[in-house]
């Protein structure tokens, strides 16, 4: 654990001088999207969604922060409400090799997890160099923590049936970024990303296809997986996403 925590603070130590040389808000190039969604699992929705992926690249570190937030109703009542951010800053070592720190947060108030966070560190090579195939991957270790969402029919012990229990745990985590470019159009991504820990093992996939409609402005359409191994008693260990939406690109 101390060596985990003692890499993660090296990486963001090391990241001040970059983060001095230049201002905060300049060189980020990335996205925003609005998007309709169906959400299967412990949820039955039709939902929208607004996500923004920013990315500040230089010659020796990268910059990457996204966020999702999901909004659901239902015959008028809520049933789904997701937000997650996260950041990470790499350093690169040459042209292929990279080490990371990386930081996540979510809170789901339907899912079978209330809210949950992710810090850690790691290594990150290129398999494939972009053009028009691009294919990183990642591996690393970090700290895990889970609040879990229980079902309890007794009214005595837990009355709104949210009774929880939380782990903070040591965990492995891998990550696969796919992408291809078909043309100056259209593209594929495929991104999936596994956490293991003792208590269990989250694993989730993304595809999507994305077609440029006219200047900075793109249509996509994607199918997201995710899967835990093991949830409370009354919670589905699978949901999945389809989104449709548009994209906004910013450079």
């Amino acid at each position: 654990m101390k060596r985990i925590l003692l890499a993660s603070a090296m990486t963001l130590t090391l990241a001040a001088p970059a983060f001095a040389q230049s201002s905060l808000t300049e060189g980020w190039a990335g996205e925003a999207s609005l998007t309709g969604s169906k959400t299967t699992g412990n949820t039955e929705t039709t939902d929208v969604g607004l996500g923004l992926k920013l990315a500040k690249e230089g010659e020796t570190w990268t910059h990457k922060f996204d966020a999702l937030a999901d909004y659901g109703k239902n015959s008028d009542i809520k049933n789904k409400q997701r937000f997650q951010v996260g950041y990470q800053i790499d350093r690169h070592l040459n042209e292929r090799t990279y080490v990371f720190g990386n930081a996540d947060y979510f809170s789901d108030d339907f899912g079978a997890y209330k809210q949950g966070s992710y810090l850690g560190a790691g290594v990150g090579y290129k398999a494939i160099l972009p053009g028009p195939i691009g294919w990183n991957l990642e591996g690393g270790a970090g700290y895990r923590t889970q609040k879990s969402r229980i079902t309890d029919n007794d009214i005595l012990t837990n009355p709104e049936g949210l009774a929880s229990e939380t782990e903070n745990e040591l965990a492995l985590r891998a990550f696969s970024d796919f992408d291809y470019q078909f043309n100056d159009n259209v593209s594929l991504f495929n991104d999936t990303e596994i956490t293991y820990s003792s208590s269990d093992t989250y694993i989730w996939n993304e595809t999507g296809i994305t077609a440029t409609l006219a200047g900075n402005l793109a249509a996509r359409a994607s199918f997201r997986i995710d899967t835990h191994s093991d949830v409370p008693a009354g919670r589905e260990k699978t949901d999945t996403v389809t989104r449709f939406g548009i994209v906004y690109t910013m450079k």
